[in-house]
């Protein structure tokens, strides 16, 4: 099934259900796709306002990333899915990571969006980038299970170090921004 096509509901019912797919992956991957979705709302709630006409640019190339990404996490909702039911430890590993990676870069529009974004929006910025630290969170766990699994120690380490290095460039941002915002919305 492509939930992708369906409504939220119905994903909701077969997340809730005793299926094991879709499980925590897919749920990680619609956590990044809502993330990614507040970025994109934030732009277009931006584009066109005579406050932001200086920035205009540099937010369409922030909208167009976001909505690649969008897609991106939509269809790794689907992905993951099928990861899971394919038995391939190596799918089940491939899916979150490329989840991980795909969270960083969108993690990385979020620091645009507070200093060039529609200043209302501000906290659905702070919660994209929370939802998107939620999700790599998500993936990793789904990785490392997975890299437990597989009982490749060359392979293990090099993906630990990469997932390291993402976490902490995805944690940094989301903690400038929570900064950021509670500056703004607390004075």
């Amino acid at each position: 099934m492509e939930y992708k096509n369906q409504n939220l509901a119905k994903y909701l019912d077969d997340l809730a259900s005793s299926a094991p797919a879709p499980g925590g992956g897919s749920a990680a991957a619609m956590n990044a796709a809502m993330g990614a979705s507040l970025i994109s709302m934030v732009v277009n709630f931006t584009l066109g306002k005579p406050k932001y006409i200086a920035f205009q640019k540099e937010l369409e190339v922030v909208f167009s990333k976001s909505e690649r990404l969008r897609k991106d996490f939509l269809h790794l909702v689907d992905l993951d899915v099928i990861a899971y039911q394919s038995k391939d430890i190596r799918k089940a590993i491939d899916v979150p990571l490329m989840l991980a990676r795909l969270c960083s870069q969108a993690a990385k529009l979020c620091p645009v969006l507070i200093k060039k974004g529609n200043i209302n929006l501000i906290t659905d910025v702070a919660v994209a980038a929370i939802l998107l630290e939620s999700a790599f969170t998500c993936a990793r766990f789904n990785i490392d299970i997975n890299l437990k699994s597989l009982g490749n120690k060359k392979l293990n380490q090099g993906i630990t170090r990469e997932l390291n290095k993402l976490a902490k460039i995805i944690e940094k941002i989301r903690l400038n921004t929570e900064v950021s915002v509670g500056k703004v919305i607390r004075g």
